[in-house]
């Protein structure tokens, strides 16, 4: 053979080698989108900011943030404190995302109701996309678009495995507060949940416990990596420090910001607030130590003799059953401050509180009554903040 030839026998082999090189890329530029579209539960959507005319692209796979645990343990702080960060929009309660797990857990529970399904082809196949498509479009189009879309619907954490797998990027912050003060602020702050009657403790430390149970097994079956358990005593004691490894488990870059939630509140690209949510009125103050000890010395008697037996999961959580005090730590240098300036400015800060809820409604007139109640505590505690940590107040 030539060298001539040699040379044009190479050359075809090149050519055929790079056909095929093209040839496999143009066949991966075509497969790869055909089998992200199998992979979806739902198709693609697309929301446009309409201040930057950013356009952002949403599907199942984005890494949702989903905020849950017991009304009144601190979902609402941790949402703020979430929407401080110049990624991240959380926004109100959509109050429609939690009712609608409930029903599916309401047909799971009866055989018959699920052989009706089946029998008319309603198969998971079906009801699955139809919820991953209603939860994503609910939690995307309720408020501003973002990088990162959060959700906080407290009893979305009862769902929280099948959660995890209609949306397998998500990730779960489970707000876990002692239970005696998480009863204590349902109960005098009115909070009507389905099962809890507002005139006995025993009965809703029952009901508290029994959530607790299902809402802990929920994130454990997700697993550490997709479910972080956050405790609302220490992210109020040392925010920072919190807040940090909330951070670091949502794959967020620190933003000082999340320490100061409450100067964006009501400000454009800042925090929205329901004016008939019961935690608003607390969310617009920074971070204190004000709630942490309210439940000491109110809880009937009774109720505190038989706690262990009434809510053991306050012992396989962390917290003493047997104790009556509310030592949950020192607080930091900032949540002393913060606390001490709330007090100094309690009439500004009630008026503040009054701005943020309707001022016909229940939540307007339990935060005066409720105003009045704290300020009578100030007043007559003469230790200052040492003593609210210490259960005084």
């Amino acid at each position: 053979m030539t060298a001539a030839v040699m040379r044009g026998w190479i050359a075809k082999r090149v050519l055929i080698v790079l056909f095929l090189f093209l040839l496999i890329a143009l066949l991966s530029s075509i497969m790869v989108p055909l089998q992200c579209a199998t992979d979806s539960l739902v198709r693609r959507g697309f929301i446009e900011d309409k201040l930057t005319k950013k356009t952002y692209a949403y599907d199942q796979n984005i890494p949702l943030i989903f905020v849950g645990g017991m009304p009144r343990s601190g979902t609402t702080l941790m949402r703020a404190m979430l929407d401080a960060h110049s990624m991240v929009r959380c926004g109100e309660e959509t109050r429609v995302i939690p009712r609608l797990l409930a029903l599916r857990q309401m047909w799971l529970k009866s055989d018959k109701e699920v052989r009706r399904l089946n029998s008319a082809g309603v198969t998971n196949d079906v009801i699955d996309p139809a919820f991953a498509a209603f939860i994503l479009e609910v939690i995307v189009r309720h408020g501003e678009p973002a990088d990162r879309f959060c959700n906080k619907d407290p009893f979305t954490m009862k769902s929280a495995g099948y959660l995890s797998e209609l949306f397998p990027n998500a990730k779960f912050l489970f707000m876990v507060r002692d239970g005696r003060a998480t009863v204590h602020s349902i109960i005098t702050r009115k909070i009507t949940i389905t099962g809890f009657r507002l005139d006995s403790y025993r009965e809703c430390m029952e009901k508290w416990n029994s959530a607790m149970e299902l809402m802990f097994s929920q994130c454990r079956q997700v697993g550490p990596d997709r479910c972080m358990l956050v405790y609302y005593e220490q992210l109020v004691l040392h925010p920072k420090v919190w807040m940090e490894r909330i951070a670091g488990f949502l794959q967020l870059p620190w933003e000082e910001a999340m320490l100061h939630h409450e100067a964006l509140v009501g400000k454009p690209g800042g925090i929205a607030l329901s004016n008939v949510e019961r935690s608003s009125d607390q969310v617009i103050k920074p971070i204190n130590i004000d709630a942490l000890g309210k439940w000491v010395g109110v809880i009937p008697q009774d109720v505190v003799d038989s706690m262990a037996t009434l809510a053991p999961m306050l012992q396989r959580l962390g917290y003493d059953p047997y104790s009556n005090s509310a030592n949950y730590g020192t607080p930091d240098g900032m949540v002393i401050n913060n606390t001490n300036s709330i007090h100094a400015q309690s009439d500004l800060w009630l008026e503040k509180g009054k701005s943020v809820v309707a001022p016909d409604s229940e939540a307007g007139k339990m935060l005066v009554e409720l105003a009045a109640k704290d300020a009578a505590v100030v007043e007559k505690d003469e230790r200052g903040v040492a003593a609210a940590v210490g259960g005084d107040t």
